[in-house]
């Protein structure tokens, strides 16, 4: 998804590719927090979620401060941040997701430069 700018991804999906719950890598990136600036990982914020609902880019929203649901605003994750938490997430399961990831980011680039020079040839 695209947001500020910038193609991220969500903290909660990020969990499950891992396979760990959403405030336990959430608690492993703020144990680590100088390994993360902005640009790597930003909090969403109120009306930003709201957009993304409606817009309806994923199905990992839940209503904040209902039961069960999220607490806080989820965290995003760009490119260079997804590639971090490999280093804050520790295990096999980690690095092979964090490959699978890399190569994603890689493909979408690819996509959107081959659009780009299709839009140019019109």
């Amino acid at each position: 998804m695209l947001v500020r700018g910038s193609k991220v991804m969500l903290d909660s999906d990020l969990a499950d590719l891992y396979g760990v719950p959403t405030g336990s890598l959430v608690q492993a990136v703020q144990r680590n927090r100088q390994r993360f600036p902005p640009d790597f990982m930003f909090q969403l914020t109120e009306q930003e979620v709201a957009n993304l609902k409606s817009q309806s880019v994923t199905s990992s929203f839940v209503a904040l401060g209902k039961w069960g649901g999220r607490r806080t605003l989820p965290y995003v994750f760009s490119e260079q941040g997804v590639a971090m938490l490999s280093s804050v997430l520790r295990s096999d399961r980690a690095i092979a997701v964090n490959i699978a990831i890399m190569r994603a980011f890689v493909r979408l680039r690819e996509m959107v430069a081959a659009n780009a020079e299709l839009a140019r040839s019109r």
